[in-house]
């Protein structure tokens, strides 16, 4: 049996590490990107709670001596830039899933670059030497199960799943660590009995898709057994790129549905610039409380790929639709954006900072920056080929 040949690299608390080590004060301390918004947190915030997403008078009241910094866009897409540099004198095969986040192809290197491990272990090592900053690797024989071996050895680690331990690593861990349980599925899960990724592979595959549907119940009784034939490799083009949560059934303050879209358009916004693209037209996707949908979308003049200006377009659509949310209750949202071009220089902007309103901060960011933007998620790609987690780690 082969050994494993994939890699998931993955910056640990990524702009919050690139922080810590330009200002050596900071270091050891709990730290927290962004004031309004949390768009990153050390691991010493993390400890006391604290979470990408939340808003900032809750980050600050769960963990109040906090250094409070300002993002720097230029700080982190340089070493990201860096970092992926160093993936792609690594391995021939990269698949970028973020900014700070990829799979490597390691097949077939032993007399070039050396084997998966010394691979793994020298992508470490050059990562903190020519970078400054920790990474997780995981190493494994499928994509996802590299990506679940990274999760369970961060902060700073390195785990290898050996071949025939596969099943073994895999079946006692719990359902959330398989791609798609979010909370509403996990809650599903476990209101059935199902609370180990081993129980859900015992599980009779009608059963499972009974109890979570079709498509979900296959794709997680797959992964619980560990099956994923997907290879590494670089993206095609798309035409679109889109992101969505599951919301619940609420009621949801206009806050949260706020805090949500932001949380999406920072991530369809981010993979698109990582793509190298741009678009024009933004799609709201809304799910009803009695299963219905409806689409709101809006195009503008000239291709873009700036944060600020995506997410006004969305906050204007879901503003127009406040009625019908409010008329028939909300459980999904999401933010596709289309007429996708391709763009020379992608500018990665700024993100907001300030809790006195939406509006005032993007005002403030045109006229300081000419450009705004939040810059840490995920894609959710289409299934079965693009199995990508919804929320950050």
């Amino acid at each position: 049996m082969s050994g494993p040949t994939i890699i998931h690299a993955d910056l640990d608390a990524f702009y919050a590490s690139v922080e810590q080590r330009d200002d050596p004060s900071l270091r050891g301390r709990p730290v927290i990107v962004g004031g309004g918004v949390v768009l990153a947190a050390s691991y010493e915030a993390k400890a006391a709670g604290v979470r990408t997403a939340m808003g900032g008078r809750r980050a600050r009241a769960l963990c109040p001596q906090a250094a409070i910094v300002a993002p720097r866009f230029a700080a982190y897409a340089q070493a990201s830039r860096a970092v992926f540099a160093i993936f792609e004198r690594l391995a021939p095969v990269v698949e970028a899933l973020s900014i700070d986040e990829a799979f490597l192809d390691v097949r077939g290197l032993a007399h070039i670059t050396g084997t998966p491990v010394q691979i793994a272990r020298r992508l470490r090592a050059e990562v903190r030497e020519e970078v400054g900053l920790a990474i997780t690797v995981g190493l494994a024989s499928t994509k996802f199960l590299a990506k679940v071996a990274s999760g369970v050895a961060k902060p700073d680690g390195l785990l290898v799943i050996p071949p025939g331990a596969e099943l073994t690593f895999l079946h006692p861990l719990p359902v959330t660590r398989l791609w798609g349980v979010g909370a509403v599925t996990a809650e599903r899960l476990r209101a059935a009995g199902l609370s180990t990724v081993g129980q859900v592979a015992r599980l009779d595959e009608r059963v499972l898709t009974d109890l979570i549907g079709r498509a979900s119940g296959r794709k997680l009784h797959a992964l619980a057994r560990n099956r994923d034939p997907r290879r590494v490799r670089r993206r095609p083009r798309r035409r679109s790129i889109g992101a969505q949560r599951a919301l619940g059934r609420g009621p949801h303050t206009p806050r949260a549905l706020q805090s949500a879209l932001m949380t999406l358009v920072d991530r369809v916004a981010r993979r698109m610039r990582a793509a190298h693209r741009a678009c024009r037209t933004v799609v709201l996707r809304l799910r009803f409380a009695d299963y219905a949908r409806a689409t709101r979308s809006h195009t503008i003049a000239e291709a873009t790929a700036r944060t600020a200006t995506l997410l006004a377009v969305a906050r204007g659509l879901l503003r127009d639709a406040g009625e019908l949310i409010a008329r028939r209750g909300l459980t999904l949202i999401g933010i596709s954006l289309t007429n996708l071009c391709d763009r020379d220089a992608i500018q990665l902007a700024l993100p907001f900072d300030r809790a006195s309103g939406l509006d005032s901060a993007l005002d403030e960011l045109r006229d300081r920056f000419g450009t705004g933007a939040i810059t840490r998620g995920a894609h959710v790609g289409r299934e079965p080929e693009d199995w990508v987690p919804l929320l950050p780690d």
